[in-house]
């Protein structure tokens, strides 16, 4: 069967990709280890590195230019104002930088050969009134470190801003009003927190030849394939022209399919047998594959499959939790007739908060059990987390930080940087935390406390933050894949703090979100250390990107939520209007789970969910398995790849991804992983990453050129089967229990 999804929505609230740095599958030496802690390394320890970057460096080459901040800033506000466009529509699309890393290189080759060389009166650089600093508008060639700091820039007008989406939450769903001086502090806090964690720990996570960002490797392939002048081998192609073909390739499949095709039914079941053949499929909301490591894949590989179609199959049809009464898929809260949950009956509509004489006269709250499962799973992910990290790499983590502190790192791109480029002070960075956090507090407690949560709830979560944000990006930094705070943080609020749904959304916010953005700072850090940028001239190139991309963010938010009549509230918009928010539909039900109910009356002793609560001890000693038997058998070097944390994450992603995108994203994830690096290295060396960067930018570029000139319009293409948004299995979505009713379902006698 045929089925179809029409965009590349972002990864949304409940996507939990909790896994951890296991040995290397290409060589099974360990990814992190120091070979000898005082011997230098002439290159970098990992063969993929090695592979992708390249060793020179100029560091005469001018980077902020003239060129680099008009191109930049537009880059940033372009790609915020689309995608908090997008965000808002049925079919949300994020537009990554990708986008711009390519658009800009004409840009700047046009500005290079257009502006003039010389400024006014013959004088080679303009000088800012007052100051000493001065200027050219055009230093040279535009370069590829000009290239690089663009794109940092543009890269955080691509990045999801969160506490948009708690002022979405506010406005649209619960209809209450906030200030706006204290929702734009909470944008900009949130956004720059970040900045802080990233300064403490760059040393370790940026430095370490050990940390290297896989991700990265895709962006400096492009660059490469941008800049580089390469000689065609006979009967082969360039890396740029490779790229081209791909991204026309892509670009030309999206005219003919109008809209990404699936194959299967894949969205609102297990999608048993579903695949698509679109990139957009593959890669909306799980990223990469080609840029994932394999031996990542393969563990999500396991439990995708585990508990898609074992344990929730068996969980559903046994009833479970009366699971049922509910659909087997879902994000949505439930009464205990099957019904969506009224929250108005549970909130007092004077205070925001909880309203327990209401709830003791309605019901209590039901999730589906794929969501139920979603949570007791991430239980068991944090502390599987620790339980592994802990019995496999332990003393090498202690290692790692010892020589950190020596500063015993000293691969060839580390001594290239700390030989050519000033280091960024630290009191730039511990400046910055102080002030975000002076303007949090201001945000909280002022404009009459309208975000409930006092001064020592931001303390609390930045506490959390300290204590979490090395340990996860040494885990993204080594597999591709980011831990989340998400989950545990609006637990710990819920139990301390319950009744307030804006606190335990704030209180995330500052907690697992200021994370995210550290590993994003640090992440870009990186690139910056592989293309040789100054690290100054990257601070300062981020600051600005994150200054500008939040405020974007916020107002094109503002202006649409204050400008488009019931937004986000399908029952009272036109039939076929687009502004239905899916994206904070599920942080809005999360909110009601989590803040306004709590979890006490969920997961708790006076919940429906208590039993979810033994995933802690699952993960907690699931791991000390696999150790065991690591033990017993330590010439069986496979067994020290299985990987519970990774396992115990392999639905990840959903319900806002759906089981075609899994499909798909393992099955190409596996090929390229295992079958072409391993038969093909020299063609996966030279165009693996361009291959996942062009199809990235057709898709991007066809889903911009749709809008503008059809959906703008209201034109959705021709009428075929398989066009709308949906995979033909509207049943899927039905209970099964006998006599429940619910509109569109059959019932079951």
């Amino acid at each position: 069967m045929d089925c179809k999804i029409a965009s590349i929505p972002n990864l949304r609230d409940h996507s939990l990709f909790f896994v951890i740095p296991i040995r290397n599958i290409i060589s099974l030496s360990h990814p992190f280890r120091p070979r000898t802690r005082n011997r230098r390394i002439n290159d970098s320890p990992i063969e993929q590195v090695r592979l992708t970057v390249p060793i020179a460096d100029d560091p005469k080459t001018p980077c902020l230019t003239f060129r680099t901040w008009v191109l930049g800033i537009m880059a940033c506000a372009s790609l915020a104002l689309l995608n908090q466009f997008f965000g808002y529509r049925q079919n949300p699309i994020s537009v990554s930088s990708v986008i711009a890393q390519i658009l800009v290189l004409p840009a700047g080759k046009f500005m290079e050969a257009s502006l003039p060389t010389k400024s006014y009166r013959g004088r080679s650089t303009y000088r800012v009134p007052g100051t000493k600093w001065s200027f050219s508008l055009n230093p040279g060639p535009f370069n590829l470190k000009e290239h690089v700091l663009i794109t940092i820039i543009a890269n955080a007008g691509s990045n999801r801003v969160y506490a948009v989406g708690i002022i979405t939450t506010v406005k649209a769903f619960y209809h209450r009003r906030i200030h706006l001086m204290a929702a734009m502090m909470l944008t900009q806090s949130t956004q720059l927190l970040g900045f802080g964690w990233a300064g403490i720990f760059r040393k370790f996570l940026v430095d370490s030849p050990y940390m290297w960002w896989p991700a990265n490797l895709v962006q400096v392939s492009l660059f490469r394939a941008l800049h580089e002048v390469e000689i065609r081998r006979k009967g082969g192609v360039t890396r740029l022209q490779f790229f081209v073909l791909v991204l026309i390739s892509s670009f030309a499949y999206y005219v003919h399919s109008v809209t990404a095709q699936q194959i299967g039914s894949g969205v609102g079941g297990l999608g048993i047998g579903s695949f698509a053949v679109d990139w957009s499929t593959v890669a909306g909301f799980l990223g990469s594959p080609l840029a994932t490591p394999g031996f990542a894949i393969l563990n999500t590989t396991v439990g995708f499959f585990m508990i898609l179609y074992v344990l929730i199959p068996i969980a559903y049809w046994s009833n479970q939790f009366d699971a049922r009464k509910f659909p087997i898929v879902s994000a949505h809260v439930f009464d205990d007739k099957g019904q969506n949950y009224d929250v108005k009956r549970v909130l007092n509509s004077t205070t925001f908060e909880f309203n327990e004489e209401g709830y003791n006269g309605y019901s209590k709250v039901h999730l589906s059990i794929f969501f139920a499962y979603t949570y007791g799973l991430s239980f068991a992910i944090l502390a599987a987390t620790l339980s592994h990290v802990a019995l496999f790499y332990g003393s090498t983590i202690w290692q790692q930080t010892r020589a950190a502190f020596d500063d015993n790192f000293g691969d060839v791109h580390t001594r290239i940087m700390k030989k050519n480029y000033e280091a960024v002070p630290q009191w730039w960075f511990y400046t910055l935390l102080i002030l975000i956090t002076a303007l949090g507090m201001v945000a909280c407690e002022g404009f009459g406390k309208q975000l409930q949560l006092p001064y020592w709830g931001i303390l609390f979560a930045m506490g959390l933050a300290f204590i979490f944000t090395l340990p996860i990006g040494v885990i993204t930094a080594t597999t591709n894949q980011q831990p989340g705070l998400n989950v545990i943080t609006e637990l710990i609020i819920g139990y301390m703090y319950p009744g307030r749904p804006l606190a335990n959304m704030v209180f995330k916010n500052y907690g697992f979100v200021s994370i995210a953005q550290a590993i994003t700072f640090l992440s870009d850090f990186k690139l910056g250390h592989y293309m040789k940028i100054p690290p100054k001239s990257m601070f300062i190139a981020q600051l600005v990107g994150t200054l500008i991309a939040s405020t974007v963010y916020f107002g094109t938010a503002w202006w649409l939520l204050t400008s488009i009549p019931h937004i986000c509230d399908p029952s009272k918009l036109p039939i076929g209007s687009p502004w239905t928010c899916p994206g904070d539909d599920i942080s809005y039900n999360a909110s009601i789970i989590w803040g306004l109910v709590g979890p006490l009356r969920i997961f708790g002793r006076l919940g429906f969910y208590y039993g979810m609560n033994y995933f802690f001890l699952i993960g907690l000693f699931a791991p000390f398995i696999v150790w065991t038997f690591s033990r017993l058998f330590p010439k069986q070097q496979w067994i020290k790849l299985i990987n519970v944390p990774i396992i115990l994450s392999g639905t990840g992603g959903m319900p806002a991804a759906k089981a075609v995108n899994f499909v798909c994203w393992i099955t190409v994830g596996l090929v390229f992983n295992f079958i072409v690096y391993r038969r093909y290295k020299g063609w996966w060396a030279r165009y693996n990453y361009i291959l996942s960067g062009g199809l990235d930018a057709g898709v991007a570029f066809m889903a911009i050129l749709c809008y503008f000139t059809l959906q703008s319009k209201d034109i959705l293409g021709p009428i075929w089967w398989g066009l709308k948004l949906s995979d033909h299995c509207t049943l899927a979505s039905c209970p099964t229990a006998p006599g429940i009713e619910v509109k569109g379902c059959p019932v079951f006698p």
